[in-house]
């Protein structure tokens, strides 16, 4: 379907996610005092749930979660979580921060069971804004709506991102969720719901300067401040004229 308002904004290739490996250790420690050693000795607590097995208290190291966070892939990709040498497939599910120390403090991910569909945000790649018609115009803006989208799909088909091209995105159009072009085996849940939700990804808008009139009452109440001061002025110059019968 093309974009709102005329010619095809066309998707480009969907990357599958990549599996990447997370080490972590078994902990019994469990409660704040347990899970304060912990990050005082660089460990990050964790919990691991889900599937047939009970959930498990896990640690990681500080440094291997705070180099994995600067990347997408930790937060929309299948990991491989080896516990104890002991390898499960799960996703992030919840990271919670310091306030404000560069400092991660706790991490839950979920098992996945490969033959159940899962649902998960994935990033938006926009392409080629720099190309398109609306991309060469002055004063037309693109403005990115949304970032990421949710999906649905079994762990198999889970693409690490969703790329948007807007290589022939021109003024006046909006690429919306039902413009994407996703993967096979992949759909948005939200556009079950009808068109209400078919949220807009991408917009062209034109964004005219307006300059505003200063009120005629405001011009007034300056000039006569002005006008005052020139009466007293020349008042003052005028020699005064003396009575004489």
């Amino acid at each position: 379907m093309p974009p709102r308002g005329g010619s095809s904004a066309t998707q480009g290739n969907n990357i599958m996610a990549t599996i990447h490996e997370i080490e972590a250790q078994s902990r019994r420690d469990e409660g704040k005092g347990a899970s304060r050693r912990l990050r005082h000795a660089d460990k990050v607590p964790a919990i691991v749930y889900g599937g047939a097995q009970a959930p498990q208290s896990i640690q990681l190291d500080h440094n291997t979660v705070a180099l994995a966070t600067r990347h997408e892939w930790f937060f929309s990709s299948i990991l491989d979580l080896s516990v104890d040498g002991k390898k499960q497939k799960v996703l992030l599910r919840d990271l919670q921060r310091h306030p404000y120390k560069p400092r991660v403090l706790h991490l839950d991910f979920q098992r996945i069971d490969e033959n159940k569909a899962i649902r998960l945000r994935v990033p938006l790649h926009f392409l080629n804004q720099e190309k398109s018609p609306a991309g060469k115009i002055s004063g037309i803006v693109i403005t990115h709506e949304l970032n990421e989208i949710e999906i649905s799909c079994l762990p198999k088909h889970l693409p690490e991102y969703i790329e948007v091209d807007l290589v022939a995105l021109d003024k006046g159009q909006t690429v919306h969720l039902s413009d994407l072009k996703l993967p096979a085996g992949v759909e948005i849940p939200e556009l079950r719901f009808g068109k209400e939700h078919d949220h807009a990804v991408a917009v062209a808008k034109e964004v005219k300067e307006e300059i505003e009139p200063v009120p005629a009452a405001e011009g007034e109440a300056a000039a006569a401040p002005a006008a005052a001061a020139a009466g007293a002025a020349a008042a003052k110059a005028e020699p005064a004229k003396s009575d004489k019968k």
